[in-house]
């Protein structure tokens, strides 16, 4: 038998009446963390979010009743306080940029969701703006159409003649130089600068600006609450023993400094599987942390939470997608239901 017939043969529950009965139980153990980035009421380029489109969300999760819990409540009853999470749904935001407060914030408390904002403490303090928000700034900057630059170990050559081409440039710029290490990344990032023509502002344009502290205490009255997602936004895997230390203890201390009740839960920079390990994990423990975020997509499990001491420190979420019907399907259990279907195959 193919393998699609078999995958037909599986997914044909999906079309029985009693299926989102279904849903529910297989929901029961899991909970959906959406990760979110920036916003605008228009869209906003790699990684935006079309204000309509997340209202739209939030009222379908609340005319559906889905529980929509904090970030906190979600981790302390996937450790087996309170009840089930039965397909809970918790919203984070990862960066601290200015368009999170003024936009985002109003939002989520129309809808009285809870919403916890993980924030670069360097970034807010105005010692930094984001290597990757540089890049992009330099190829919109340019009035060259070509460059030849060394990435790493690697020479690249980039050509375009539309936006497109531009687009895809930038972002295949900014995939290899989360692939090699920092000095090699800012190394990069200055041989870029020299190629395109473009010199980078030591302040970041308005579009690329952070959120002040003031502003994260307006944010903390309007119900978002702030964890901390380190100081300087280094792959932490890719950096000394010392300095993912200090990355994540002095972004706690920052954000206990500035808000009245901090979230001890991390998000890792970058967040994928390789980004971080039991270094991190061991500080992260030390540090009395109730757990922390990947930026892996999977559902939070209370099985896997509870049936493993590192579980709690790996938390996985999803990407807020762009359309409804795939938003629709994480919420759901379809989502779930296609990854129990996955492992059967």
């Amino acid at each position: 038998m193919r393998m699609t017939s078999v995958k037909h043969i599986l997914l044909m529950p999906l079309l029985l009446p009693g299926f989102p009965a279904f849903l529910k139980r297989v929901q029961r153990d899991c909970a959906t963390v959406f990760m979110l980035h920036r916003f605008d009421h228009a869209r906003c380029g790699i990684d935006g979010s079309d204000v309509a489109h997340l209202r739209r969300a939030l009222t379908y999760l609340v005319r559906n009743g889905y529980e929509l819990i904090s970030l906190v409540e979600l981790f302390e009853r996937l450790g087996g306080k309170g009840p089930q999470v039965r397909g809970a749904v918790a919203f984070t935001i990862d960066d601290g940029y200015a368009d999170q407060a003024t936009i985002a914030a109003p939002v989520f408390a129309e809808f009285h969701c809870p919403v916890t904002t993980f924030v670069t403490t360097g970034f807010l303090d105005g010692k930094l703006w984001f290597w990757w928000d540089q890049i992009e700034y330099m190829f919109q900057a340019t009035a060259c159409r070509s460059a030849r630059i060394q990435v790493g170990n690697a020479m690249v050559d980039y050509r375009w003649e539309s936006d497109d081409r531009r687009v895809g440039a930038q972002a295949d710029f900014t995939a290899r130089c989360k692939s090699i290490s920092e000095g090699d990344k800012t190394s990069a990032i200055a041989r870029l600068a020299v190629a395109l023509d473009t010199e980078i502002p030591t302040v970041p344009p308005d579009r690329f600006a952070p959120m002040s502290w003031d502003q994260v205490r307006g944010c903390e009255n309007l119900g978002m609450t702030f964890g901390p997602h380190s100081v300087t936004h280094p792959v932490l895997s890719r950096v000394t023993d010392g300095v993912a230390a200090y990355e994540i203890s002095e972004s706690w201390s920052r954000l206990r400094a500035e808000v009245r009740s901090p979230v001890p839960i991390f998000c890792y920079p970058n967040g994928m599987r390789d980004d971080y390990g039991k270094r991190e994990i061991a500080h992260l423990r030390r540090l009395g942390f109730l757990g922390a975020v990947a930026s892996e997509p999977g559902y939070a499990n209370a099985v896997s939470f509870q049936g493993s001491e590192d579980a709690k420190f790996k938390v996985p979420r999803f990407g807020m997608p762009d359309g409804m019907a795939h938003a629709v399907q994480y919420v759901s259990g379809v989502e779930r239901f296609k990854q129990l279907v996955r492992a059967l195959i």
